[in-house]
Parts: structure tokens; sequence; C-alpha cells
């Protein structure tokens, strides 16, 4: 453990045995430790990774002395590894007497203490606001992102709403149905999609920005990673750029966001649609998730982007095969604690044609709608949908349900 590091702590989500003997294995506990653990991650379970062995000796000393446990690598007490991941399983007054426990205590250990005590009081207090170029959200409610495709090839809707007069048409009915935002595409960013330059994304969106920008009331949001395209449209009248990058393929959009002040969405996925369903395979899916969400997190915040700007998009069906987006899922509360907003996008997808046995995008509407429901019970608060009067009254009735 290095003095001074930050460390990425998550609370893990184990719904069922089977999850949580599975990440016991993934650390490397040992198996007789592992039956005796199981009961106990009914708690909470908050994962640690890549702690000296010295050090989580502690943690797993006090963290008993207190009633609770810690996993660790099979090999930590007698620091026959360097490191491992700590699994921290106990109730909530356990876990923060642990961190007034650990002021004193040497190898960084005083450094987790504070972001551990940080990270519960987080969980305990989420984000209540979006911050855009021109105005604040509140996040007391899902928010219902409408999607507006000026593409040709888009995998549902492509070519439906290729012209201005169609695409505002489309954008003041969304509006009409109960979209909070608006999400304009000009390039598909569906499997195998081609890429399509700078000018020729600019073509197709930007006029339809300047024929909404006085007409609608909601927030215009562009689904985009090229920063003279983000430059353009936020010009014209855009409050939020939608980057499926997260800050990762032009290195010039930060700074154009922040320049801007506009709200920004970063999302997860590996290399460019052409590529990424041919790199599908995590060891930790949902570590490497994190990770990289965080990581565009601080690069935003570097470039001036505040905190408050920004949302987390785990990148449903981007480098994720039928499991892993199924596990995304399961597990999405892990997401909804890292202290931002967190946008959900399964709309029609294939992963829920290949559950379903639907082939057709169209008859995909009640399988969205599950996913939809998970999503919101799960703490997301933005959900980015085709079908925005019925998702949102999906969307409001799982808050509802899980509000009162």
């Amino acid at each position: 453990m290095i003095p001074g590091r930050e460390y990425q702590i998550r609370a893990l989500c184990l719904i069922s045995p089977a999850a949580a003997q599975k990440e016991l294995e993934r650390i490397g506990v040992d198996p007789a430790g592992i039956n005796h653990m199981l009961p106990k991650l009914e708690q909470h379970a908050l994962l640690v990774p890549q702690v000296r062995a010295a050090a989580a000796n502690i943690l797993k000393q006090e963290m008993l002395s207190l009633g609770g446990d810690a996993a660790v690598a099979r090999g930590t007490v007698a620091c026959s590894v360097s490191s491992t991941d700590v699994l921290l399983i106990g109730t909530r007054k356990q876990l923060l007497t642990l961190c007034n426990k650990l002021t004193g205590q040497p190898f960084g250990l005083k450094t987790l203490a504070s972001q551990l005590a940080l990270f519960l009081k987080t969980v305990q207090q989420p984000p209540t606001i979006w911050q855009t170029s021109r105005r604040q959200l509140s996040l007391e409610r899902p928010l219902i992102m409408g999607i507006l495709n000026v593409t040709p090839d888009s995998f549902s809707d492509g070519g439906c709403y290729s012209t201005v007069e169609q695409a505002v048409e489309r954008a003041l009915q969304l509006e009409a149905e109960g979209a909070d935002l608006l999400d304009i595409g000009g390039e598909s960013t569906r499997p195998g999609a081609p890429l399509i330059s700078a000018e020729e994304e600019q073509e197709r969106v930007l006029p339809v920005i300047e024929a909404l920008a006085n007409r609608l009331s909601i927030p215009i949001s562009i689904d985009t990673w090229k920063s003279s395209v983000a430059d353009a449209c936020l010009t014209a009248g855009a409050e939020i750029i939608n980057d499926i990058s997260g800050l990762n393929f032009d290195p010039a959009l930060a700074e154009v966001i922040a320049r801007h002040q506009a709200g920004l969405v970063v999302m997860h996925t590996r290399g460019t649609p052409q590529q990424m369903q041919q790199d599908t395979a995590y060891t930790d899916l949902m570590g490497e998730v994190t990770a990289s969400l965080l990581q565009s997190a601080a690069s935003a915040r570097s470039a001036g982007i505040a905190h408050e700007q920004i949302a987390l998009d785990p990148g449903i069906g981007f480098a994720k095969d039928l499991h892993g987006n199924l596990e995304l899922l399961r597990r999405l509360s892990e997401l909804c604690s890292l202290g931002y907003p967190l946008l959900v996008g399964t709309s029609r997808k294939s992963f829920i044609g290949k559950t379903l046995q639907r082939e057709a995008a169209a008859d995909r509407l009640f399988g969205t709608a599950a996913t939809v429901a998970h999503a919101v019970t799960s703490g997301a608060r933005i959900v980015r949908v085709h079908d925005v009067q019925a998702m949102k009254d999906v969307a409001l009735m799982a808050h509802a349900i899980n509000s009162q």
C-alpha cells in the first residue's frame, strides 16, 4: 500500500451465494475460508484492490475484532504474496469504526481510512443534480433521455429521420411524450459500423440542432467523440456531450467540453465500434469497467470539467458479450456507488434479442422495459431509450416502488 495513493474502493453487489463464491475465488481466498465467509457476505462487501500484504493483515485483524471479516488471498498471512485484493465484510457501523481504528496505523492505512470514510458517505448521499452548460437537472427522479438518430445505418431506426424536417418532428414528438433530454446521434455506433468523417457527421447533426435550439424546452445532448463536432454543436445550442469513448478517442474533446461548461457522459468500451465485439473477454469485468470510468472522470476533471457535470455509462452492448451485459445489469449498484450519476442505455439492444429470441429490434419493447425497471431499481438516474412514453412509465413506477 502506497501512502497518498487513491484507492478504487467498490461496493460489490453479490446477490447470490454463487456470485459471492466467484468473487472470493477470484481474490484467491483459501477454499476453507470461502465456506466460512459466504454467510457473512449478506452484509456490506467493499472491495479494496491491491493492498500490500502487511496492511491487508491489519485490515483482517481489525475487522475480525469488530465482528466483521476481510477476505484476502491465500498466502497473505505469511506474506508469501506481495499484495492482495481485500474484501471488507461488515455492517456500516463496523466499517465506520474501522476507519477510526486505522488512522494511527502504518502502511498507508491512514490514507485508506479517509478514503473509505468518504466512500461510505458518498454511498449514503448519491448525486442530486447534473450540471449542463445551461441548467441544473434534478436527479430526484430518473431522467428519460430520448434517442434521435439522424443516421442511415443505426441498428434500430437508421434512415427514419434522415431529413431535417423528419428529425425535428421526431424530436418534438419525443419531448411531448415526456423526454427530459434529447440525445442526437449523427454516426452509428452499432457493432461493426464504419467510421465517418467529422465533416459528414456535422452536416447531419448541426442543421437539426439549429432548427431545434429555440423550439425545445429540454436539453440537447450530442452523441459524438469528435472535438470539432462537439464544438460546433455546443455553440449551436447543445448542452451535453455523450462520448462513447470515455475521452479516449480525441484528446482535444475534454478541452472543448470544459470551455463550453457542458455536461458530459463518459462511457466504457474497448476499441472502436469496428473492433469492439472482437474483445469481449474479461478477467474482472466490473473491476475493469469501474477503473476505466473513474479514469475517464479523472481525465475530465483534470481538463477543468466539474464533478457535477460528469455522468458515467457502463457501455451496455459495447465490447461485452451476452453474459457480460447481463452481469453489468445485475451489478449496476456497484457503479452507482462511485459518486457520479449513472446513465444506462439498453434500449432494443441485441443482448435483449438474444435472451428473448427477438430478432427484430422493434420487438424488444418488453425486454427493454425489464432492463429499465432493473436499472432504476439499482440506482441509475438517466435511462437512454427509443420508446420514451412507455419507458417513462416504467422508470417512474420502478422509482416510486423503491423510494417509499
